[in-house]
């Protein structure tokens, strides 16, 4: 890398910590506008594709908790880089990559993408594998109704909720998430739907609603989602800029 470049990357890194600390302050109006404390919205900063130094940068200000998109590169990365990071795999996660997952980062924190009973079972013998407590992970409905997204439907949320609470020891059910519209962005009623989905099933497996977190809001529509009672955004571009996807990624 020559000096160009090199200067080039720290202006990069640079930028990402000053983006962190503007998202946490719109985060804060966000909370003060609909009566919240900002400290019920934990967020995720999604580093999909992005280079290790630049997420060193943000941990660096202070952050811990990381998001990845990517199996095999939330692998890659986890090893070169802080053991208490709080890792978020976020998104459909193939039932044949769960133990990968599960066994090559150990401090994997959550696993934001439960669609499916077989996912479920997949995660909880990985887990079972391991000497580690239960791994929390949140069921992914989708509220948006388009087939090309995972999740299941709302009508199913409380049956794949209870499957997890009463069937997998080794996973513990923490919530709901769901992604927007087919450009990333949701609506008030995206948002409504996975509240309501949440109500359902706190009621039928009688749990509180603040044990049910709300994973919802992304860099385009965060603050919308906090003022509707998202417990956890997950802003990727707005923090690191826009991504550079490689040919292909499994």
């Amino acid at each position: 890398m020559n000096e160009r470049d090199k200067e080039m990357a720290r202006a990069v890194e640079g930028a990402a910590a000053t983006a962190l600390r503007v998202v946490f302050e719109r985060i804060e109006q966000a909370a003060q506008q609909a009566g919240r404390c900002s400290s019920q919205v934990r967020l995720v900063a999604v580093s999909k594709t992005k280079p290790v130094s630049v997420i060193k940068e943000v941990y660096e200000a202070g952050h811990r908790y990381f998001g990845e998109n990517y199996v095999q590169e939330l692998i890659d990365k986890a090893p070169q880089l802080p053991g208490d990071i709080k890792w978020h795999y976020i998104g459909h996660l193939q039932s044949n990559k769960a133990k990968n997952l599960v066994a090559n980062v150990p401090n994997l924190y959550m696993v934001e993408g439960v669609d499916s009973t077989k996912v479920a079972n997949y995660l909880d013998r990985a887990v079972a594998g391991l000497e580690r407590k239960p791994l929390k992970v949140l069921v992914q409905v989708n509220t948006s109704g388009e087939e090309s997204k995972s999740g299941v439907e709302p009508s199913e949320c409380v049956e794949l909720a209870r499957h997890v609470n009463t069937q997998c020891p080794n996973l513990e059910f923490s919530g709901l998430m769901t992604i927007g519209m087919p450009d990333y962005t949701s609506t008030p009623e995206n948002f409504k739907a996975l509240a309501n989905c949440r109500e359902e099933i706190c009621k039928a497996l009688d749990i509180s609603e603040e044990g049910c977190e709300l994973s919802m809001g992304m860099s385009s529509d965060f603050e919308l989602a906090v003022q509707m009672g998202s417990t956890n955004i997950r802003v990727g571009s707005t923090i690191f800029g826009v991504r550079e996807y490689p040919a292909k990624q499994q």
